[in-house]
């Protein structure tokens, strides 16, 4: 996606392109191969699912071909996940490499732990308790009911209202973003909101949540008995394997920088 004279302009392949992705089930099984894969063109060339999908479709709302759509329909299914993974922009991981990045952008840490060591803020700390708990063993649990995001703001006492914290919190978007980039929530589904008399109404909500509430903890922190440092080299590794011509720049941009 790109702004060309003051016009936006979607990139894809031709409507007959062999090639061209015409599925969310064939972008998944894309995705799979891959490894992972941001949503939107960046500066890597055919490393993005616009590139690969008809450029004619987008935002029509016609589920069966517009890629915006089927972000929602994968997002639900949870084959891959989901969420602002690249460059603090929305992207797919496979479930094979999410252990990879939840190793290298936690840098080895639980949420719990980054709290205790003062490596997180207290606003991360009131969305992450809003939506994890621990019982009596110290496992984790989460909510029995999906939160829409707007939801959660409220909940959490962002914005114009004080929430359950008695408190007006600012930059939700950017603390939820931050906490998708460090792979600590994922979008598990998209909702709309209901009004009084039962009616969906407005653009679809995203329900956020940890990935272990959807894939368990076992395979969220698979990766965590590698360094961080040799996750980070894998996931470069992977990308120099696919796209052996991606400037260095732009490879660190989307992914992030080698772990300290």
């Amino acid at each position: 996606m790109a702004v060309e004279d003051g016009v936006w302009i979607m990139r894809g392949l031709d409507w007959n392109n062999p090639y061209r992705i015409r599925t969310w089930q064939e972008l998944v099984n894309w995705i799979n191969e891959v490894g992972f894969l941001p949503l939107f063109s960046n500066g890597i060339e055919g490393f993005s699912a616009e590139e690969h999908v008809s450029p004619d479709y987008w935002w029509t709302g016609i589920r069966e071909e517009d890629p915006w759509e089927w972000r929602e329909i994968i997002a639900a299914s949870h084959q891959v996940a989901y969420g602002k993974f690249f460059d603090q922009k929305a992207g797919f991981i496979s479930l094979e490499w999410l252990p990879y990045f939840a190793n290298y952008r936690r840098n080895g840490y639980d949420f719990d732990s980054r709290w205790e060591d003062g490596l997180a803020g207290r606003r991360e700390k009131i969305i992450m308790d809003m939506l994890t708990g621990r019982d009596d063993d110290g496992e984790m649990t989460f909510p029995d009911d999906q939160i829409l995001s707007t939801e959660l703001k409220k909940k959490a006492g962002f914005g114009k209202g004080r929430g359950t914290t008695g408190e007006s919190l600012k930059n939700f978007p950017g603390i939820t973003t931050g906490l998708q980039m460090q792979t600590y929530l994922t979008v598990a589904d998209f909702h709309r909101r209901v009004n009084k008399r039962g009616e969906e109404y407005g653009m679809a909500v995203s329900v956020l949540l940890p990935p272990e509430a959807l894939w368990g903890y076992e395979t969220v922190t698979a990766a965590y008995t590698e360094s961080p440092a040799a996750s980070y080299d894998r996931i470069i590794g992977r990308i120099r394997e696919q796209f052996p011509g991606a400037d260095d720049t732009a490879v660190c941009k989307l992914i992030g920088k080698q772990p300290g």
